[in-house]
């Protein structure tokens, strides 16, 4: 497995991370079910393929649980990221998610999730998709800064996309970002060198886009269903199958973004320990040929396609 240099914090992280979502269960956003045997599985996998981050987050359901349960006994060979600002409320037959943005909230989140990883410690700490007036109103820095003083996080993030994402790099106080980027949605494509430029380490999600191009039978959410049909067609219009010779489309799309030269780690989420192991055979084989991220950047550009903000 690769290594990269997550931003400035010096961490080595894995080319391809793990995306803890799938182990929410079935309570959070019509997930799977999962029993405790299926986790131990595909979190001890993860390790022992050479993956050393795990992203999770308290809006993942069971994720947290299991991965305390399973990992703390080789806590030393994986970094650790977790989020904040989430607040789960009981609605029956499935819990609701939102986000409050307040201190007492963001210290209950890192004292809760320290409990459940059974850790004293987690190496990144993520708000978790707020706006720029979320964080400015609510003093929020200093509320990542003070849980940073005590040693219960060693460094600190915000998951975000355009055009909030854009003011987060520029505050120069965060650590990482996290945010969406794949061939079919490249909206965030410069932001992520102009992070690279300032020093802040990217961790890319939905590189594989939810696996649109292969299944849409499990999607129930309607946003879901909206969101990856339309990226099926803009598959369809830029003609990608015509240049892709005999190279699946997953793979594709897995090495287009592993082709950003300024991307440190593109997160896989799955259950199944062998679409693990087909991910990360796709990964061995590198960069996309120059001429085909070339093409390929063209086709996307040449029906919509393109990075949402221009360096001036």
């Amino acid at each position: 497995m690769n290594l990269q240099t997550l931003g400035r914090t010096g961490l080595r992280i894995s080319e391809i991370g793990f995306g803890a979502m799938e182990l929410r269960g079935p309570r959070i956003w019509d997930g799977r079910p999962i029993s405790p045997s299926d986790a131990e599985r595909i979190l001890n996998t993860v390790l022992d393929l050479g993956i050393n981050y795990i992203d999770t987050s308290p809006d993942y359901g069971l994720s947290e649980e299991y991965i305390g349960r399973f990992l703390s006994t080789r806590r030393g060979e994986y970094i650790l990221a977790t989020k904040c600002g989430c607040y789960l409320v009981d609605k029956g037959a499935f819990d609701e998610t939102r986000h409050i943005w307040t201190r007492d909230n963001l210290l209950r989140n890192i004292d809760e999730s320290l409990r459940k990883l059974r850790t004293d410690y987690v190496d990144l700490w993520q708000l978790h998709n707020p706006t720029v007036k979320d964080v400015v109103n609510n003093d929020l820095l200093s509320v990542l800064e003070g849980v940073k003083a005590s040693g219960k996080v060693r460094f600190i993030g915000v998951s975000a996309t355009w055009p909030d994402l854009l003011d987060f790099i520029n505050m120069n106080v965060f650590d990482t970002i996290q945010t969406t980027y794949s061939a079919l949605d490249r909206g965030h494509e410069n932001l992520i060198s102009l992070a690279a430029e300032k020093g802040v380490g990217t961790i890319v999600r939905c590189a594989l886009v939810k696996g649109v191009l292969t299944d849409l039978k499990s999607r129930s959410l309607v946003e879901n269903i909206r969101q990856t049909v339309g990226k099926k067609d803009l598959w369809q219009k830029a003609q990608l199958g015509d240049i892709l010779r005999d190279m699946p489309p997953m793979e594709f799309l897995l090495r287009f973004a592993l082709s950003h030269p300024d991307i440190d780690t593109i997160m896989v989420g799955t259950l199944n320990p062998n679409h693990m192991k087909e991910n990360l055979a796709r990964a061995e084989r590198g960069a996309l040929p120059s001429w085909l991220y070339a093409e390929a950047k063209r086709r996307l550009a040449s029906c919509g396609a393109k990075p949402v903000w221009e360096k001036p």
